[in-house]
């Protein structure tokens, strides 16, 4: 089958068979290198990118759910070689150490400041809840995401 999707504000169209994930087409066929790959079973987060603005597994989601969708991952974010207020409210914070789950945990961020821009620490927690991260502890995570809902 054939998809098209806006992915990271550009239209790409791929061919993929009705059982490629999304995270498969993202990494194999587009060489996204902003999303990874970690369990595959839609529990650490290291492969969410937002579909409509939304967090989703890309692991867990089929290639052609994204069709006439919009797609953003982490590179997303940045324009014009400047990064977004969350990429550098991580980076304000040191919450990216070996960065392989920051990609996940910006996005899921971004959602929850898009939908929520105070939340409360439950709100974080829970919001973080599909993400995995075995560096940071995630005091520096949370503490980016409330630098940020101070500023709104």
């Amino acid at each position: 089958m054939r998809i098209k999707f806006k992915l990271d504000g550009e239209y790409v169209e791929v061919d993929a068979k009705h059982t490629d994930t999304l995270l498969k087409i993202l990494k194999d066929k587009l060489v996204v290198g902003s999303v990874h790959f970690g369990c595959g079973e839609g529990t650490c987060g290291a492969c969410i990118v937002l579909v409509n603005g939304r967090p989703r597994y890309s692991c867990l989601t089929l290639a052609g759910y994204v069709d006439g969708k919009e797609v953003t991952t982490v590179a997303g974010l940045a324009h014009d070689g400047e990064l977004s207020e969350i990429q550098k409210a991580f980076l304000e914070n040191d919450a990216a150490q070996c960065g392989y789950c920051t990609p996940g945990m910006i996005l899921t961020a971004k959602a929850l400041l898009d939908r929520n821009p105070s939340p409360t620490d439950e709100e974080i927690f829970d919001a973080l809840a599909g993400n995995l991260c075995r560096c940071t502890g995630y005091v520096p995570i949370i503490n980016a995401i409330k630098s940020l809902s101070k500023k709104r």
